[in-house]
């Protein structure tokens, strides 16, 4: 695995482990509206999707990122990488501040999307290349956001899941993609499409139907 990417996966595992026990520094640190919006602590853009919620949102999101980033690595270098994981998550957490600005006591936390920039830039690159416990990669994606898709118009009242940024991540990666590779990415445009589905009609149910926010 590529140094970055494993330090990456470290520094967000050991916070993420922190935050499982320190309630202060979760607080402190979490995506939150009305923190962002009233206090412009802008470092809850970036800093949320170091925390996790269990043991088991960490190590779905990790292990998401682990399978992805090779591709990412390859057609994009390191920095590419860099570009993708961070900018996907900074655009991820504003998609969620437009979505829930009416709503300041929304909080949310984890590194989905980072992950979903890097998972729709990886497809965009190499859909068949990819492989998730025999599953290909693009429905491992179509299956991940479709997942989050539900989870976010059905929210449990325990659930504080960053859902809502995995449709600004992916927007990212996909657009990244694109810019640098035009030929490759549109020569891969079914298995985006069919990955982006669940994404699609998020946006239907946010935009026309006024579901959330």
């Amino acid at each position: 695995m590529n140094i970055i990417v494993l330090i990456i996966i470290a520094v967000t595992c050991i916070i993420s482990y922190i935050g499982f026990n320190n309630t202060s520094l979760f607080e402190k640190y979490k995506f939150n509206v009305g923190a962002i919006n009233n206090r412009k602590e802008y470092i809850r853009l970036v800093s949320s999707a170091f925390l996790h919620a269990d043991f088991m949102h960490l190590f779905f999101n990790m292990l998401s990122l682990y399978f992805f980033q090779g591709a990412v690595i390859s057609f994009f270098g390191e920095i590419g990488f860099l570009i993708v994981y961070f900018g996907s998550m900074i655009l991820g957490n504003l998609f969620s501040l437009l979505i829930y600005k009416k709503q300041p006591w929304y909080s949310a936390i984890g590194a989905s999307g980072a992950v979903s920039g890097v998972i729709f830039a990886a497809i965009a690159m190499a859909p068949n290349e990819i492989s998730v416990n025999f599953l290909p990669g693009w429905l491992f994606g179509t299956l991940y956001f479709g997942y989050s898709v539900y989870m976010m118009l059905n929210p449990k009242q325990w659930d504080n899941l960053g859902h809502s940024a995995h449709l600004g991540g992916a927007f990212f990666g996909l657009v990244y993609s694109i810019a640098l590779h035009p030929q490759l990415a549109m020569s891969n445009l079914l298995f985006l499409g069919v990955m982006s589905l669940p994404l699609i009609y998020l946006s239907y149910e946010i935009f026309v139907r006024k579901r959330i926010g």
